[in-house]
């Protein structure tokens, strides 16, 4: 005896109607944690549908979503579901977060990354004034914040170093011109920010003047 069919009802793409081009939307974002660009959710529909109306579906849905403690929001690599940051108090009742904890120097380095990239690392002694650990930039490499994108067509050949879509994904920017002012990014990464992704420390032992690898 055959299994009895669960799809009662299959959905086609001649059945297919805005709202349940939506639902069917709703349920890719929901289910997946990591933000989805639009060349990825026009596959559900088998690119029958193009960007002017994914786009459109999806401003619509994120209207639906205005008034709940959960938003979709669009950043570097597309859109994505997320608790408010006024959620987040109570969320962290039920499962604390671990947030690591980043020094000044590795916060400093990044910033300069994201303001000045591409850069090497010698740009970025003579910026900070202090030689900088190789340990900070394999901290950033590791947590997928920058990445090696070439080098630099002088003697040595050193690497150049810029922010990656990641880095936007944590700070809810969707391209670098959204980052505020130098002198606001502390605002980014404070420990009561949303995603918490850049906590700020005074803490400083990576690195000191003169220090070398």
């Amino acid at each position: 005896m055959s299994a009895p069919s669960t799809s009662l009802n299959p959905i086609t793409l001649e059945s297919l109607n805005p709202e349940k081009a939506k639902q069917i939307l709703e349920a890719a974002l929901l289910a997946t944690q990591e933000p989805l660009p639009i060349s990825e959710l026009r596959k559900l529909f088998d690119h029958e549908l193009n960007n002017a109306v994914i786009s459109r579906l999806l401003e619509e849905i994120r209207d639906k979503w205005r008034d709940s403690a959960i938003e979709l929001v669009t950043v570097a690599s597309g859109w994505r579901f997320q608790t408010k940051p006024e959620m987040q108090p109570f969320l962290e009742k039920l499962a604390p977060q671990k947030t690591p904890r980043y020094s000044r120097a590795i916060l400093e380095t990044l910033a300069i990354i994201a303001y000045r990239q591409p850069v090497t690392r010698g740009d970025i002694e003579e910026i900070r004034g202090v030689s900088v650990s190789g340990s900070i930039l394999k901290t950033l490499l590791a947590r997928g914040w920058i990445e090696e994108i070439g080098h630099r067509n002088v003697p040595g050949k050193p690497a150049l170093f810029a922010t990656t879509l990641n880095f936007l994904d944590d700070l809810n920017l969707r391209t670098l011109d959204e980052l505020p002012p130098l002198d606001e990014m502390k605002s980014l990464i404070e420990p009561d920010n949303h995603n918490q992704a850049l906590p700020f420390t005074e803490t400083d032992s990576t690195d000191h003047k003169g220090n070398a690898d």
